[in-house]
C-alpha cells in the first residue's frame, strides 16, 4: 500500500492527496506573496486518519519554503496552526 502523496495542483490552486478515486483537498487563492487558505475538505470515510494534517503540514511547510505568507480563512488551517 503506498503512502498517498500531496501534490500543489496549480491550475486549481488547491494541494490535494488523490484517494483512491477521490481527493482530499486544501484550497488556496495567491495574492500579494500571500496564499489565502479558503476551504480544506476530507471525503468521510477518510476522516480521522490524519490525511487532513498531512495535508496542512504539507501545504504550509512548501508556503514557507518558498517565503510566502499564510492567511489562515479555513477553519481547518487556522485550528492546526
Amino acid at each position: 500500500h503506498m503512502e498517498p502523496e500531496v501534490k500543489n495542483n496549480e491550475d486549481k490552486g488547491r494541494y490535494e492527496i488523490k484517494l483512491e478515486e477521490e481527493y482530499a483537498f486544501t484550497e488556496y487563492r495567491y495574492h500579494n506573496d500571500r496564499y489565502y487558505f479558503i476551504h480544506t475538505e476530507v471525503p468521510p470515510q477518510y476522516e480521522g486518519q490524519g490525511i487532513g494534517s498531512k495535508l496542512i503540514k504539507f501545504a504550509l511547510d512548501d508556503v514557507v519554503k518558498k517565503g510566502k505568507k499564510i492567511i489562515p480563512w479555513c477553519k481547518f488551517v487556522a485550528v492546526y496552526i
